[in-house]
């Protein structure tokens, strides 16, 4: 009778996880009928134009795009982090290109993998998302028309390289208690409408100039203001930055058509976009399966510090020095010191120590009763 039991316990249980599994794959419908419906109107594309030639001769960026869209959906970073220093630092191409290049392949590899997220049912902080998105539907369209086009080049490549460098020093000064957070604290959370907007707006101006950027800020108030789970920070950033890559995308188009000289799209937007969309297509949401099974640390470690030397290359590469210098120095420190600021905030205090304010009480939510 014992073993009759216990047989009847282990077919129950085989059921119970064939179910779990069968009902897990018919979620992810939506994300399997775009992925069918990408590839059909990109090979549709490439024969239609005769594109095969381009899309050879563009390798490069495909192959560096395939760990860059990995990156894209493991991590907080944008895969333009990886497409903007290829294409302005190993290939020296115009910032503006780097830039374009990222919105547009972010808008496809960036939201292949925010469907995968929304088919999977990843935790998303959806009341600091929801601002955030309004928001950025506003800043990134005036981002592209009124800040972008007169940005020096030079600009545009040190500012991303401040913006990365500085999250790259942030991510390894906490990556312990970054990894082993647990759930996310309510301290903030009567804020969401005005940070979520503050995020938003400030974002979307900075990914219009550098492709990237709104990812960073949103994972920054989560992790360090919030003290949200990397496993809802991540995601959020990820569905955040596509968002904003389409409308970027779609902006920058849009204004090339009406004014060319003042908001030029180059050629090789296009082509690069070509070669590397079917790879980022796939390459983003692997990531974000990839990064629930196995630790975030070595990740985190590798890319923090790709983070710390492109700025060293761009300062190498671009002959910045004196005040120019000075500056970009200035600013790794002082974004730093706004990152050391959140930080202190998302625990209750002041900078030097003090409470912050002691009606707010701190409080963890768990997601289901377990790290999810």
């Amino acid at each position: 009778m014992p073993n009759d039991t216990l047989g009847l316990g282990k077919g129950d249980a085989e059921r119970t996880n064939s179910m779990t599994s069968r009902d897990s794959l018919l979620r992810m419908w939506p994300f399997g009928l775009w992925l069918m419906a990408f590839y059909a109107i990109w090979l549709l594309i490439v024969i239609a134009g005769d594109h095969w030639q381009t899309v050879q001769s563009h390798w490069p960026i495909a192959l560096a795009m395939s760990f860059g869209s990995y990156i894209a959906g493991s991590t907080p970073m944008g895969g333009g982090s990886i497409g903007f220093p290829v294409l302005v630092l190993f290939f020296e191409l115009p910032g503006s290109l780097g830039r374009n290049f990222g919105l547009a392949v972010q808008s496809i590899g960036m939201v292949s993998a925010s469907i995968y997220i929304f088919s999977a049912r990843r935790p998303l902080d959806r009341g600091l998302m929801r601002p955030a998105l309004l928001g950025t539907l506003v800043g990134t369209p005036l981002g592209a028309a009124f800040v972008a086009p007169f940005v020096p080049d030079l600009w545009v490549k040190l500012t991303f390289a401040v913006v990365w460098c500085s999250f790259g020093i942030m991510h390894l000064m906490k990556l312990n208690e970054l990894v082993n957070a647990k759930g996310e604290s309510e301290r903030w959370r009567a804020w969401d409408r005005p940070i979520g907007l503050a995020i938003g707006v400030t974002g979307g101006v900075v990914s219009s100039i550098t492709g990237v950027g709104i990812d960073m800020i949103v994972y920054a108030i989560l992790v360090l203001l919030y003290r949200a789970d990397l496993k809802i920070s991540i995601p959020t950033s990820v569905v955040l930055m596509a968002f904003a890559s389409v409308v970027g995308i779609a902006s920058n188009v849009v204004l090339s058509r009406i004014h060319p000289g003042l908001y030029p799209m180059d050629p090789e937007v296009f082509a690069n976009w070509l070669a590397a969309a079917p790879v980022v297509a796939l390459g983003a949401p692997f990531g974000a399966i990839v990064v629930n099974l196995i630790s975030r640390k070595p990740t985190l470690i590798l890319v923090s510090t790709l983070c710390i030397l492109q700025f060293v290359w761009t300062i190498v590469q671009e002959q910045v020095s004196g005040l120019a210098l000075l500056g970009a120095v200035a600013a790794v420190l002082t974004v730093n010191a706004g990152f050391h600021l959140l930080y202190h905030w998302g625990r209750g205090e002041s900078a030097i120590g003090e409470p912050l304010a002691e009606a707010l009480q701190p409080a963890v939510v768990e997601i289901g009763g377990e790290e999810t």
